[in-house]
């Protein structure tokens, strides 16, 4: 069925923030399966009789799978539009479910989860929305970006004490079909919802006065090196982003707090992570995608600092708080910057890369934090690890924001007006 032609006027209107909650739902149903596998996770490892490491794969597999599966949903969005990519994913979501529902070891287990629910499902419910928001919006397009990207942090707030309910209830294997089933289903509704062209593919007003990046330049590069630095900067912060959001329960059980002090400080991060995501939108339509970066990375390594000198359990609540705060607007920052500075028919693939780079960091730093910790003996040494990297993204993005500066100031002095 074709789509229906994109209207200019459609820009900022009520057409887009129907769109906009549109997507807030289907990324809610669409990420389900990032969190509720480390729900199911207890009861796979008894049933199929593994270690904890063998038990994690299934997460790890889907982590890196969605990655990869964001590059290629992103360009079919791209091309085809939003509503075939988001109908291959429902089908995926469905199907990823009721597969790992009946498998019966945990490889089959975790191929479910990495092919379908990661490569095709969630990664079809992500970074193309992402991109495809940030088409729809220009005088709040940081918020209606954060808004999108808040649908991940609610799945994780709401799937798993839904999931915990059904596997205490009719076991994890019923759960997950029905999961399967509501969350195809309800993709598969929702996509029809989304059929209408994003209006800033076919033009992007501009207003009087407003200066407009060279998007053949990005930053005065060519496209591949500053896609290749976004990359690496995408790495580099959620290598540390990743070191408390994972390790945060080993790190309160080796202190004496026991695993259930940090599963609750891992759900007040999340929380707040989704007042961060509001927060950054609202500060982002202010000072633009490369500013917000910046600043997200730099109150991120000042967070991972404080959980070096102080550990106590208050000082830890308040700590993991502030981390989710601080860190919450980072990774949608990206959408806006290639948003900014890079062509909007390229938009999803774009976002698509960037957001499998974060993906790569987030599963790199897990692993990275843990292998430190086994040579050293202390989290201290994983939390420097993840400053490290931390820093790496500060510089990119520092480094970044004064070439804006520089082109700015460069086409203001060649400008008439000058």
């Amino acid at each position: 069925m074709p789509h229906t032609p994109a209207d200019p006027s459609l820009i900022d209107s009520r057409v887009a923030v129907r769109r906009l909650l549109t997507t807030l739902a289907l990324v809610t149903l669409g990420n389900s399966g990032m969190y509720v596998v480390a729900v199911v996770l207890p009861a796979v490892q008894a049933e199929f009789g593994v270690g904890r490491a063998d038990a994690s794969l299934p997460y790890t597999l889907m982590m890196v799978c969605l990655g990869i599966g964001g590059l290629f949903t992103g360009k079919l969005a791209d091309r085809h539009g939003i509503t075939p990519v988001l109908r291959v994913g429902a089908v995926a979501v469905a199907g990823g479910f009721i597969w790992a529902a009946n498998s019966g070891s945990i490889w089959t287990f975790g191929l479910a989860h990495g092919l379908l629910l990661g490569m095709l499902g969630s990664s079809s419910t992500f970074a193309p929305l992402l991109a495809d928001t940030a088409l729809w919006w220009n005088k709040r397009r940081g918020m209606a970006v954060a808004i999108a990207a808040s649908g991940n942090y609610v799945a994780g707030t709401v799937w798993p004490p839904l999931v915990q309910w059904g596997i205490e209830s009719i076991g994890w294997r019923q759960t997950y079909v029905i999961l399967g089933v509501v969350c195809g289903v309800g993709i598969f509704l929702l996509a029809n919802l989304m059929r209408q062209r994003p209006p800033l593919v076919v033009t992007a007003p501009v207003s009087a006065g407003e200066v407009v990046p060279d998007t053949s330049r990005p930053f005065g590069l060519s496209p591949n090196h500053a896609m290749a630095l976004l990359c690496v900067a995408g790495v580099g912060c959620c290598v540390a982003m990743s070191m408390p959001q994972v390790h945060i329960v080993a790190y309160c059980t080796d202190l004496g707090y026991g695993a259930a002090r940090g599963a609750e400080m891992l759900s007040l991060m999340l929380f707040c992570g989704i007042a961060s995501r509001l927060i950054s939108g609202w500060i982002c339509d202010r000072i633009g995608g490369i500013r917000t970066l910046l600043l997200g990375s730099a109150l991120q390594c000042v967070a991972l600092l404080l959980f070096i000198p102080f550990d106590g359990l208050v000082s830890l609540y308040l700590i993991a708080a502030l981390f989710g705060l601080f860190q919450g607007g980072i990774v949608p920052s990206y959408a806006i910057i290639v948003r900014e500075y890079f062509p909007p028919k390229e938009a999803g693939a774009r976002v698509g890369a960037v957001i499998m780079a974060t993906l790569v960091g987030m599963a790199l730093g897990g692993w990275m934090s843990g292998w430190v910790y086994d040579l050293t003996g202390s989290y201290d040494a994983a939390f420097l690890n993840g400053i490290a990297f931390n820093l790496l993204n500060m510089s990119i993005a520092l480094w970044l924001y004064f070439r804006v500066r520089r082109i700015g100031r460069a086409g203001l002095a060649g400008s008439p007006a000058a």
